[in-house]
């Protein structure tokens, strides 16, 4: 799957490893400044290398990684992960905010009966209206 290229585009990089759905969504998020290729802001047509350090935020959720391969094709999620090295910093940062996440109030406990009715939420409102 990995070629032996020199450069890649990074919106086809980012693609090809699967961190977009689409190369639109990935030329979206560069022109959004959501990536950024060793610290600096890019345009969709800058070309990635290996060895090149790519941080990508969407979200809340923040990838720092360092290119091992390139490929301007998209296969398999296995072949995609051999494309990227992740730092161990982020992926201690992801594992908290994961773990944080496990531990949030679900927003519909607070209600102990869940959803109100058509019938309470008629009663709500000329509450409200007074």
């Amino acid at each position: 799957m990995a070629q032996t290229l020199t450069a890649v585009r990074i919106d086809k990089w980012l693609w090809a490893a699967r961190f977009f759905k689409t190369r639109t969504l990935a030329t979206e998020a560069v022109e959004g400044g959501k990536i950024h290729v060793n610290g600096l802001r890019i345009k969709p047509a800058k070309d990635v290398k290996a060895g090149d350090r790519v941080e990508i935020s969407i979200g809340e959720t923040r990838w720092e990684l360092v290119v091992q391969q390139l490929s301007d094709k998209r296969g398999p999620a296995t072949v995609a992960r051999t494309l990227y090295e992740e730092t161990a910093e982020s992926s201690a940062r992801r594992a908290a905010q994961a773990e944080a996440r496990r531990f949030e109030v679900e927003p519909a406990d607070w209600m102990p009966e869940g959803r109100p009715t058509k019938r309470a939420r008629r009663m709500l409102e000329r509450l409200r209206r007074g």
